[in-house]
């Protein structure tokens, strides 16, 4: 394991922090500590710049906090954790598109938030390229959390309890909008999902199932010239045929660079923890895996932005037979890991 901890300048005020939105508290901490973030070695490099906000045991702990707290939304009651839940790898299971303040029902399906900290873009269009300002989106999102830093921080000014969370993380019991987004960054930097039966065999620890086997190497031959890498996404903008959505009218990267090129093309989503997050695509249009293989080998509409990758040969869509689906399935869940969605690390 690849052990990164980041060196900081030590703050010794001491504090009483509530862990959760009760009103529990833990001990007093005299002084905040670099927060050891752990990874496997065949990891990709960190992208996150930690230069600007240092990962701080007391600052991801502000992160957890602000994470499940209802105040960011306008109505207080919408918290990132409401559409990010951990048992379903912080997905909105159940949902295919999210649902914010007022029942408000916004256009895309809840990513999951897992090893954020190795990705160079975020969200389904790749519109935000920094994970320090990643949460604004939702929280100013008018069908999500529909609200403002200028709403929020007098909220968090008349709590007690976030003066020392802030004085803890900070030095200080400053609140501002920037310290608020730095600490929920920390917290989802540290949201490392490494521990699937597939890392166990990466590590030689554990042996995959024959069908296992014989569905990772379907897997490289038919999927991994998108779902490529240890994380199992290049990160890349593709349109893989799926139809316009009328009810949402989301055309994905075309929305931020209005080109004409990207239409329909959505951001390759990581295959980590797929069996935790359906339902599944920007839309949350399939409910299991079955049915998103199902439309990869027969219903890919053919369009001129196709992705090269499903048309070739003169056949659209990936060819796969029942056979191989149930095969590519059973290696697909070879990437769960249950220590992510049960860690108290990273619950409420």
């Amino acid at each position: 394991m690849t052990r990164f901890v980041f060196k900081i300048m030590l703050v010794t005020i001491p504090f009483w922090a509530c862990l959760s939105c009760s009103d529990e508290v833990i001990e007093p901490l005299e002084k905040d500590e670099a927060y050891s973030l752990s990874f496997p070695s065949y990891f990709p490099e960190m992208t996150f710049d930690a230069s600007g906000n240092p990962v701080t045991k007391n600052g991801v702990e502000l992160g957890r906090k602000l994470f499940y707290e209802g105040r960011l939304s306008r109505n207080n009651t919408i918290s990132c954790g409401f559409c990010h839940i951990q048992e379903n790898a912080f997905t909105h299971h159940g949902h295919t598109v999210s649902h914010g303040v007022d029942d408000r029902i916004g256009i895309r399906n809840a990513p999951p938030i897992q090893n954020m900290a190795f990705l160079k873009r975020y969200m389904w269009d790749g519109v935000i390229h920094n994970l320090n300002e990643q949460p604004i989106s939702p929280i100013t999102d008018v069908n999500e959390m529909d609200s403002s830093m200028p709403e929020i921080i007098p909220k968090l000014k008349a709590d007690q309890k976030y003066k020392k969370l802030f004085a803890a993380a900070y030095g200080d019991e400053n609140i501002t909008g920037e310290r608020i987004l730095k600490a929920l960054s920390q917290f989802m930097v540290s949201m490392i999902s490494a521990d699937s039966k597939y890392d166990r065999v990466r590590k030689g620890k554990e042996a995959f199932t024959s069908e296992e086997s014989k569905g990772m190497a379907l897997f490289q031959q038919k999927c991994a010239s998108c779902h490529s890498g240890e994380l199992f996404t290049d990160e890349s903008f593709r349109n893989t045929g799926m139809y316009y959505n009328t009810q949402f009218k989301d055309a994905g990267r075309y929305r931020v660079t209005l080109d004409q090129n990207d239409w329909m093309k959505f951001r390759v989503p990581s295959l980590r923890n797929i069996e935790y997050t359906a339902p599944y695509m920007h839309d949350g249009r399939f409910y299991t895996l079955e049915a998103v293989l199902n439309f990869y080998s027969d219903q890919v509409e053919d369009n001129p932005n196709l992705d090269p990758q499903l048309k070739q040969n003169g056949h659209v869509g990936i060819a796969m037979n029942p056979q191989e689906k149930q095969f590519i399935i059973a290696f697909l869940k070879t990437l769960s890991d249950k220590n992510f969605i049960s860690n108290p690390k990273f619950a409420e």
